[in-house]
């Protein structure tokens, strides 16, 4: 016998009622099993030039891959066009329109509030504290029967820090609906991730992404986390073929590069600290604020001339100052050794210059 779940949900309240109601399209693939050598059931063109044939639905090779690197059962995974096709399907299987809502602490990834308000979904902002962590007593008074999904990001972008992990828990304990915490960044913060938390809490759902750490923004393929139960309603309306054949196999490719990918995030974390102690001795610069990303938040005295002088450069950085609480603030992507080098040295010239 397994230990008790801490904090189990009923589903069947939190699905929207059409959902429940929809009878799942079949693709020709998903009602085939097996192994086959002459395929006349999908309407292809027969003549093989390595794309003609319709990819798995279900991804089955590339779960069972990502699930050794994960140590998560390939039925507890869903994957998408990206994380942002996760967080659609989730706002699409869990909340009425015009009636549900949903929770974020702000700042946080701007897709969350656009998918919502796509899908007509109300947008409930809880500020986070002054050291970007979540006010659990401020998320709890704005939720009500209503708000099914809670969105948090750790590492928070774009404030580049881990949300307090017994703050995430309480919010599992104590939230009624289902509470998203959004990886993206887990790999440059080894050791943090909420996956041992899977078992626990059926509430919970983690996103993960290819794009960071992996290298592998391009071919955009995002992770879902989630009990078996979350799983089976997000393939009841995901599209039958969301994840390409191409992204398929590409990922399969670099998956099996893991000495390059453990490499890469040692030197991109090796480049962050040297970048935090550069930043930290320019007077224009006042304040760097904690990273566990592959990225820095930093406040200066003037964010659009300085964003505005590195373009002179061709150095593209992010100006954050327009977003509330980031005032004066830029994000600053980490780049290469040689990337860092030119950056340093416009960033010298800027400070010479002001």
């Amino acid at each position: 016998m397994g230990a008790k779940i801490k904090s189990s949900i009923d589903l069947n309240k939190l699905v929207r009622e059409n959902v429940k109601r929809l009878v799942p399209y079949s693709s020709a693939r998903d009602e085939f099993s097996g192994k086959g050598s002459v395929f006349l059931d999908a309407n292809e063109n027969p003549y093989e030039n390595g794309v003609n044939r319709y990819p798995d639905p279900m991804q089955r090779t590339l779960k069972a891959r990502l699930g050794e690197l994960k140590a998560v059962n390939s039925e507890n995974m869903i994957l998408g066009n990206g994380s942002d096709e996760v967080i659609d399907l989730l706002l699409r299987a869990f909340c009425e329109p015009n009636i549900d809502n949903v929770i974020i602490c702000t700042p946080t990834y701007g897709m969350y509030e656009v998918a919502a308000g796509i899908n007509a979904i109300e947008n409930r902002e809880v500020p986070l504290d002054k050291d970007f962590q979540p006010e659990v007593k401020a998320v709890l008074s704005v939720a009500d029967q209503n708000s099914k999904l809670l969105f948090l990001c750790s590492p928070n972008n774009p404030t580049a820090n881990l949300l307090d992990e017994s703050k995430l828990v309480e919010l599992l304990d104590k939230f009624k609906g289902i509470v998203i915490i959004d990886e993206a960044y887990i790999d440059f913060a080894p050791g943090k991730t909420m996956v041992d938390k899977l078992a626990d809490y059926s509430n919970l759902v983690i996103l993960q992404t290819l794009s960071k750490a992996w290298g592998m923004a391009g071919i955009r393929l995002g992770i879902g986390l989630a009990s078996r139960e979350i799983i089976n309603v997000l393939n009841r309306i995901k599209p039958p073929y969301n994840v390409n054949c191409l992204t398929q196999t590409k990922a399969l490719e670099l998956l099996e590069t893991v000495n390059l990918y453990e490499e890469q995030v040692k030197n991109i974390i090796t480049e962050r600290e040297g970048l935090i102690t550069f930043l930290n001795g320019l007077p224009f610069v006042e304040k760097v604020y904690p990273t566990d990303a592959n990225f820095i938040l930093i406040r200066v005295n003037d964010a659009r001339g300085l964003y505005d002088y590195l373009l002179t450069d061709e150095i593209i950085i992010r100006d954050r100052s327009k977003i509330q609480s980031l005032g004066n603030c830029v994000r600053i992507s980490i780049g290469t050794s040689e990337e860092n080098a030119i950056l340093k040295n416009t960033l010298t010239k800027f400070e010479l210059k002001s």
